[in-house]
């Protein structure tokens, strides 16, 4: 797979350009172009954080057993965006370098997003194994696949964009995501206005569940199309010339073992951070819905139009930490690069005290507040980590790195969701005491961003 594209960027050498690097300016069109598939795979993503414990609940998950379900995705992540970022490195063909992946991979991830919500559709029963192993399968397929879409946009930001443009489109790509978590999160919440019913019989998702996750898959395909159609990634030659590295490298494989060995201390400073960032995260998407019909509407009936309106103001509430990212984003932007150690402190301290703060809400107003604050403290985790990655990087396996680093952002799910086991009976089986815990851990995030040294220390592989 060595032939090089066709679609090279033919004025690169009259566009302003980095002075660090002497890679261009992209234009602002091209911009969006990169970053606008994460529009349909936050949709996905959003709805799985905002809907998997409601979902798994109404078809009769136990509480304690959430953390179950929530070891899938990130496993799937582990797994796959290593050796996809690892392959597409040495890919180049016609159709671009990380573009095949993300051109095969969004078909299928809009078709496998519409099984869960259907899980308790197929006659299995509530509370049967089937329709747990059909769930977890679901969940399964849904994040293998929309990982496939999601590593390969990542990956295109660090081949194209130059140090200078990097809060820019960094932050582009989370305020499209994050719009993409606003459209996701309040449909069921706009069906149940438009008189969609949001209740159903035992152990049946709710039709404004099943028709938000058909809405998804249809932009996740739109956006991600979009994409492929509208981005001319450089050919070979070209990238090794803005990334300063010899050609031949690209014929070179490293193992993933010795890019391990050889990674940049910001990788692995970073990636103590993330341990604590994805812990907290991990507790805002199993506990918040409970939170909220406990706090709120003072009840833990999964069955009663108390607990589904819970559901239903979960959403609302990552569509307002998402507008408030968006926000926060646009404002970061225009961040200078040498002050992203001190936005990052800044946003994991005010999602640890949101986080915080939403344990002891009892009313939406307190809550709507306490969420603001917390989606300060998400844009920096989804952002600002891959920014100072990318900027450590010199570009020869920048696509195996972004998977080797998302393993960083997994494993402290994946404990998180252990630690759950014995954690959640700790505390009483209060889920408002589990975000608790996250904001804490927040908090202690914030100090271990000051470890963090940002620039290419290492030669790469």
């Amino acid at each position: 797979m060595d032939k090089p594209i066709s679609k090279t960027n033919q004025k690169a050498e009259t566009k302003q350009v980095d002075l660090d690097t002497g890679m261009p300016d992209l234009p602002k069109k091209e911009l969006f172009a990169i970053t606008f598939a994460f529009l349909g795979i936050n949709m996905a993503f959003s709805l799985q954080s905002s809907q998997m414990s409601r979902i798994c609940q109404t078809i009769g998950a136990n509480p304690n057993n959430l953390g179950f379900f929530f070891i899938f995705p990130p496993l799937m992540g582990m797994i796959v965006q290593p050796i996809m970022g690892k392959m597409s490195d040495r890919t180049w063909n016609r159709f671009g370098r990380r573009l095949p992946y993300l051109l095969f991979g969004t078909p299928i991830a809009a078709l496998v997003l519409i099984m869960l919500p259907f899980s308790g559709s197929l006659g299995f029963g509530y509370g049967s194994m089937a329709a747990m192993i059909y769930a977890a399968t679901a969940v399964c397929l849904m994040d293998l696949f929309s990982n496939i879409c999601m590593q390969p946009s990542r990956m295109i930001v660090g081949d194209m964009v130059n140090n200078k443009q990097k809060n820019f489109a960094w932050s582009w790509q989370q305020v499209f995501s994050n719009g993409g978590g606003i459209l996701a999160t309040i449909l069921p919440f706009i069906f149940t206005m438009f008189g969609m019913s949001n209740t159903a019989k035992r152990g049946v998702v709710p039709n404004t569940v099943i028709w938000s996750y058909l809405c998804a898959a249809a932009v996740l395909l739109f956006t991600g199309l979009w994409t492929v159609f509208n981005v001319k990634e450089y050919d070979p030659d070209t990238y090794a010339k803005y990334h300063h590295i010899d050609p031949d490298d690209r014929k070179k494989s490293v193992s993933l073992w010795k890019l391990v060995k050889t990674a940049p201390r910001a990788f692995w400073e970073i990636n103590l951070v993330q341990l604590f960032s994805w812990f907290a995260i991990m507790y805002v998407w199993t506990y918040t819905t409970g939170t909220c019909a406990r706090n709120i509407w003072h009840t833990s009936d999964v069955t009663s139009a108390g607990y589904q309106a819970a559901g239903n103001w979960y959403g609302i509430l990552t569509a307002v930490y998402s507008i408030a990212g968006i926000i926060w984003g646009l404002i970061y932007a225009h961040a200078k690069a040498g002050s992203r150690k001190k936005w990052y402190t800044f946003g994991m301290i005010i999602g640890g005290l949101g986080l915080i703060w939403m344990t002891f809400v009892t009313t939406k107003t307190t809550s709507i507040i306490a969420m603001i604050m917390f989606g300060i403290g998400n844009f920096s985790i989804n952002t600002i980590p891959f920014t100072l990655l990318t900027s450590s990087l010199n570009g020869k396996n920048e696509g195996a790195y972004l998977g080797l680093f998302n393993v960083g952002i997994c494993v402290p799910q994946i404990i998180a969701s252990l630690c759950s086991f014995f954690l959640f009976p700790l505390v009483g089986h209060n889920q408002p005491m589990m975000l608790l815990l996250g904001g804490i851990s927040l908090l202690i995030g914030a100090l271990a961003v000051q470890t963090i040294h940002e620039g290419v220390t290492v030669k790469e592989g």
